[in-house]
């Protein structure tokens, strides 16, 4: 009896989860993501090749219009892009920013990381360090981008995200030069999930190795330069093979100023469930802007994941996407958001 009661309690007292593993957890509804990963995953492949592939394959069927080439072009009509990768064991990484005519950007943020002692690349550098790397330079507009600028032109550059400049960049195009006075200005609510939503995707293998990636081009319409926190360590994505990893998705101007990802994976580190330590994540930006548009996922090293998101007007439900040992698809998950 008491032999019994002992396999019991220590059974209870075993983290739940385990069996779950591996594990690969990406934001909103992109299937195909997943299972390229999930899929690399069970071909042998690395934690941080099933990152690769799975932002890969939403950069080439240019998820919802926000990851890959051919959308969110910028206030010139260009489509630039953003990514990062993140190795969880040796805690290196590789990002791009504001990358130009290269389609394949979590590649070229993966070849930062292994070919450079460099974290972070940018601009028209970053684009010339990855065609000296193999990768081929493209033409990244499309008919569809050229057309949502074409009508943003047409529709006086609405929206746009200037401020405190002339003429009134609420009813003008620029060119636009500084105001010599500034005004108290409140955010207007120009991200949204038709506007932005990158992909963010953890993979964990079956010992517990973790990579983090993410994949965007940014937001429709953005200042030209514009880098928001999709490849900024921390923001964007973290992993740490000791804790877990976090992905993030949504306003990047303004989640990036609080490392929403580090905080979670730290959250995690220090005993906080996954859900837990996405919803303390998002609730530290609500304290200082309630309003803002986001989301986060988050998954520990023993396969228990979680998410959480900021209600507004329009977003009441997040969804993202689980592959696990416990199905052999990928699953459709949402979290209601607080």
């Amino acid at each position: 009896m008491l032999v019994s009661l002992l396999v019991s309690t220590f059974w209870t007292l075993l983290p739940l989860g385990h069996s779950s593993l591996p594990l690969v957890i990406n934001t909103w509804p992109f299937k195909n993501a997943t299972a390229a990963a999930w899929s690399t995953l069970q071909s042998g492949g690395s934690v941080l090749d099933a990152v690769q592939m799975g932002c890969a394959r939403c950069e080439m069927e240019q998820c919802d219009g926000s990851v890959g080439y051919g959308g969110s072009p910028d206030e010139t009509g260009e489509t630039t892009l953003d990514a990062m990768i993140m190795n969880g064991d040796t805690m290196e990484a590789g990002a791009v920013a504001d990358l130009r005519r290269i389609k394949n950007a979590i590649g070229v943020a993966r070849a930062v990381m292994e070919h450079t002692d460099h974290t972070m690349l940018a601009g028209e550098s970053a684009s010339v360090f990855a065609e000296n790397m193999g990768f081929v330079a493209e033409d990244l507009t499309t008919n569809k981008s050229m057309n949502i600028f074409s009508q943003w032109l047409k529709g006086n550059c609405q929206p746009n995200y200037r401020k405190n400049v002339f003429p009134d960049p609420s009813k003008s195009c620029g060119p636009y030069k500084p105001r010599a006075t500034l005004k108290r200005y409140k955010r207007p609510q120009h991200a949204n999930t038709r506007s932005h939503d990158t992909i963010g995707m953890i993979a964990v293998d079956g010992d517990g190795h973790v990579a983090a990636g993410t994949s965007t081009n940014g937001m429709t319409h953005k200042v030209p330069g514009r880098v928001g926190d999709s490849p900024i360590i921390g923001a964007g994505a973290y992993a740490d093979s000791s804790a877990g990893g976090a992905a993030a998705t949504g306003d990047g101007d303004v989640m990036m100023r609080f490392l929403p990802s580090y905080l979670a994976v730290e959250l995690m580190r220090a005993g906080a469930d996954p859900s837990a330590a996405c919803k303390t994540a998002i609730s530290r930006i609500k304290r200082h802007y309630s309003e803002f548009f986001g989301a986060i996922i988050c998954a520990n090293t023993t396969g228990h994941y979680g998410a959480a998101c900021n209600k507004v007007a329009g977003f009441s439900q997040f969804h993202y996407m689980v592959s696990n040992s416990e199905s052999d698809t990928p699953l459709l998950k949402s979290v209601d958001c607080f």
